[in-house]
């Protein structure tokens, strides 16, 4: 048994290495933001919000019970001033008490309910559409972390590289300082750069962990993740229609406004409703019993506010300029959006242009450090002047990587300025 589970072992092992070491993708780690994002969490909330809200609402058409009591004395009552033989006129007591309830039943609130129940859902779709602006505001930094860990990764490989290159050009040195071809001060400078080199890389090591964690935090993954990203073909997005969460914002402010227009105009229809009163005092509704009673009345009712002297028009008023003002923003967003995508369409413009004289320069570069390595092998010049001939070659290599990495990220900017990822 203990066999089949050192074998199990084995074999699931190599396994879980390659699943823990698989490439991650910028999408990923956007996907993994948002879901990570502490904003997100408002949403549930405001959706209890709302529900609540719309409970509440739904009672207006409920019964109103309340109970009264009071108890008072009067200075004077009421009296007949009649004297009648053998009739004896009753009079009020000036102490008076009662207990009653009174009800108030909504018929018809003039839709005021309802205009409610559309104001709270307009409210919550701008409250929604707000943390959607919220959470979109976290790619930019998620691209700059991703772009910013993915160059040190490929600038990594192309000093690695180097530290190979020098490697070997310290053997083939070592064979012909021996045979006293070369003095040992030519291969000293090749050691020194070795040394300098790996000193880059650990740099560059301790750089791409402090970033990784940044990337780690705002993801809510593991450093570990992180050991390998990849990039994927960008879409060109400058000719797409602007899709970003802030014309939805525009839209859903607007459109709350709305809703307190329609609720402004609700208010100024009558009511009607139905009222009751029940209770147990002295006197009841016979003023002129003295003695504890109980009574009841019901009926119908309206209320309507016939004039309220302009008050709602100009309420009307102010909506209609805030909605000319969200208007005015709206405009001014899509300016500044329109002035950001043809400033990243020429940068992108002048990345691609580089790259066009990169691979040139490089071919250049690796053709100067191949003779200057014949030469140093001959002799006929110093490890200095080999070893500032293959940084320009190293330069070279990195300029063009940076150039790739700087290209798709502006692509992925632009995206991202037009709201398309």
């Amino acid at each position: 048994m203990k066999t089949i589970k050192l074998m199990l072992i084995a074999f699931f092992a190599p396994l879980q290495f390659l699943l823990a070491q698989e490439a991650v993708t910028l999408e990923q780690c956007q996907k993994w933001a948002r879901e990570n994002h502490p904003a997100l969490k408002q949403l549930e909330i405001y959706q209890q919000i709302l529900d609540l809200k719309n409970q509440s609402n739904s009672t207006s058409y409920l019964p109103q019970v309340t109970l009264n009591g009071q108890g008072t004395y009067q200075s004077a009552v009421t009296k007949i001033g009649l004297s009648l033989p053998n009739i004896k006129i009753p009079t009020v007591d000036k102490d008076q008490y009662k207990v009653y309830l009174d009800l108030k039943q909504t018929i018809w609130d003039g839709g005021i309910t309802k205009a409610k129940e559309k104001l709270n859902t307009a409210e919550n779709a701008g409250n929604l559409q707000q943390t959607e602006v919220d959470v979109y505001q976290v790619k930019d930094r998620v691209n700059q972390f991703f772009f910013t860990t993915f160059l040190i990764q490929e600038n990594l490989k192309i000093l690695e590289k180097k530290v190979e290159t020098l490697a070997e050009r310290q053997k083939i040195m070592d064979s012909a300082v021996k045979n006293g071809v070369l003095l040992s001060s030519e291969l000293d400078q090749i050691l020194a750069e070795q040394i300098k080199t790996r000193q880059q890389l650990i740099e560059l090591n301790s750089t791409l962990e402090t970033v990784r964690y940044a990337l780690s935090i705002i993801t809510g993954k593991t450093t570990e993740q992180f050991q390998r990203l990849t990039l994927t073909d960008e879409a060109s997005a400058s000719d797409k229609p602007l899709m970003r969460p802030e014309l939805g914002l525009f839209s859903k402010q607007a459109e709350l406004l709305d809703a307190n227009s329609a609720l402004l105009k609700k208010q100024r229809n009558p009511k009607l409703f139905g009222f009751g009163q029940a209770g147990y005092g002295r006197p009841g509704l016979n003023m002129l019993s003295t003695t504890f009673d109980t009574y009841y009345m019901v009926g119908v009712g309206f209320s309507w506010n016939v004039f309220d002297w302009k008050t709602t028009n100009r309420q009307q008023q102010v909506l209609k300029l805030q909605k000319e003002i969200i208007q005015t923003k709206e405009n001014a967003f899509v300016q500044s959006i329109d002035i950001a995508t043809d400033q990243q369409q020429k940068q992108i413009q002048q990345i691609n242009d580089l790259l066009k004289t990169d691979q040139e320069l490089i071919e250049v570069r690796e053709r100067i450090t191949k003779t200057s390595a014949s030469k140093l092998e001959n002799g006929t010049i110093t490890s200095a002047d080999y070893i500032q001939d293959l940084n320009s070659e190293v330069t070279a290599r990195l300029t063009q990587e940076t150039h790739k990495i700087q290209l798709t990220e502006a692509n992925v900017k632009l995206a991202n300025i037009r709201g398309i990822q």
